[in-house]
C-alpha cells in the first residue's frame, strides 16, 4: 500500500508531483475515466444536448484535477462518480418523466411547418435564416424551406428535416402532374 501511495504521489501536492507520479494518475484516471463512461452509458458522450455537455465538461475538470494533486486523489474520484451517478439517475428521471425530461432536456421547437416559417421560434431559438438554410441542406438535403414538410430544433441542438412526399422545385412551385 505504502508503494502505491509513492508511486501515485498520493501524499504530495501539486508543486511537488514528479513527471512519473503524474504519468501514474493520468493512467489511473484513465481507467477510471473509462469506467464512469461505461456507468454514464453511451448517449451521455454521443448526445450534444446541454444536459450530456454539462457532465462532459464538468467530469473532465474534475479528473484533471486529480492527475495534478491540485485535489486529493480519492475524494476527486469519488466527486466525479457522484456526478455520473447524478446524471445517470436524472436521465432514467427523465425517461419516465415528461416533466423532469422537459426541466433538464428542454423541449423541441418546430421552426417550419408546411412550408412556412415559425418566426417567433426562430427568434426564440436565435436561428437565423442562413442557419436554417445551412440545417436544411446538412439534415435534409434541401434547399429552400418549401421543400420541407416541417423542420425542427430538437433537445441536442441539431435541426431535423421532414422532406414533403412531392417537394417544389428550387424556385418554390410544385412540379407538374
Amino acid at each position: 500500500m505504502e508503494e502505491l501511495n509513492e508511486l501515485l504521489g498520493l501524499h504530495v501536492h501539486s508543486d511537488d508531483i514528479t513527471a512519473l507520479q503524474m504519468s501514474m494518475r493520468a493512467v489511473v484516471i484513465f481507467f477510471v475515466a473509462l469506467a464512469l463512461l461505461r456507468l454514464a452509458g453511451t448517449r451521455a458522450f454521443s448526445s450534444g444536448s446541454a444536459f450530456d455537455m454539462v457532465l462532459k465538461i464538468i467530469l473532465g475538470a474534475v479528473l484533471s484535477r486529480a492527475i495534478v494533486a491540485a485535489s486529493p486523489f480519492w475524494p476527486t474520484i469519488a466527486a466525479a462518480t457522484a456526478f455520473v451517478v447524478l446524471h445517470r439517475l436524472l436521465a432514467i428521471a427523465a425517461y419516465y418523466s415528461d416533466f423532469v425530461g422537459l426541466l433538464i432536456k428542454g423541449k423541441a421547437q418546430v421552426l417550419v411547418e408546411d412550408g412556412e416559417l415559425h418566426q417567433q421560434n426562430l427568434r426564440r431559438t436565435n436561428i437565423s435564416r442562413n442557419d436554417l438554410a445551412e440545417g436544411l441542406r446538412d439534415s435534409g438535403g434541401v434547399e429552400v424551406v418549401a421543400q420541407a414538410k416541417k423542420v425542427v430544433l430538437e433537445r441536442n441542438g441539431r435541426i431535423s428535416v421532414i422532406k414533403r412526399k412531392h417537394s417544389p422545385d428550387k424556385t418554390g412551385s410544385a412540379p407538374e402532374s
